[in-house]
């Protein structure tokens, strides 16, 4: 059961080569306004959703630039966009992969540690030992605050990785009890709907999450 049921996450479709990963530029398909002739509804409400979160982010960033948060926002709209797609069947999900999340997390926050502790050294040494700190705890702190940056592109990676995998799971799970409910085929079609409408948030919620913290460690180095 466990092989098939994770089968779903499996990146080979045949012994040769794998197109799955295709799946990964996806999101090109769903270009920004500028290269469209005529703007549809889709993309003003893509477009108004963009600049919300530019706005927002901007507020939050001390020393404000423009190219750092377009970077942020591009991010949020690739992992959004490929949670989404996830969703549809016979579209693999690249994003419930580790490797994937990983590799968008660990160069992210090994540039920021890089800048931070080459341009603004004593900003740095200032984060280890939060404000009002005994000093009897200062060491422990020191300890505490280094473990927790360290982790923090494993945090984010497999933050999106597993929320990601469980709710494919429950998916999956829901469906395959599908012939042994006969005769409450329709409430399992129910559920089965309101579990997709909750995975459709949760891709927003993942995308905004990973953005956001992303944005915040951009702020402490700045």
């Amino acid at each position: 059961m466990f092989p098939n049921l994770f089968s779903i996450f499996d990146p080979s479709t045949s012994n040769i080569f794998s197109l799955n990963w295709l799946s990964f530029t996806l999101c090109l398909f769903i270009t920004p306004m500028i290269y469209w002739m005529k703007f549809s509804r889709l993309m003003v409400v893509i477009f108004e959703g963009l600049m919300m979160f530019f706005k927002e982010f901007k507020m939050m960033l001390i020393k404000f630039n423009v190219s750092n948060l377009f970077l942020m926002i591009s991010l949020m709209y690739m992992i959004i966009i490929n949670n989404i797609f996830g969703l549809f069947p016979y579209i693999f999900t690249s994003t419930s992969h580790l490797i994937l999340t990983v590799s968008l997390a660990l160069p992210l926050w090994l540039s920021l540690m890089i800048f931070g502790w080459i341009n603004n050294y004593y900003l740095m040494l200032f984060h280890l030992v939060p404000v009002g700190t005994p000093n009897m705890l200062m060491p422990f702190m020191v300890l505490i605050e280094t473990i927790s940056n360290i982790i923090r592109p494993l945090t984010l990676s497999v933050r999106l990785m597993a929320n990601m995998i469980a709710g494919h799971l429950l998916i999956t799970l829901l469906s395959s009890m599908g012939p042994m409910l006969n005769y409450l085929l329709i409430l399992m079609l129910f559920m089965q709907f309101m579990l997709f409408m909750l995975e459709f948030g949760v891709s927003f919620i993942q995308g905004y999450v990973f953005t956001i913290l992303s944005v915040m460690y951009m702020k402490e180095v700045n």
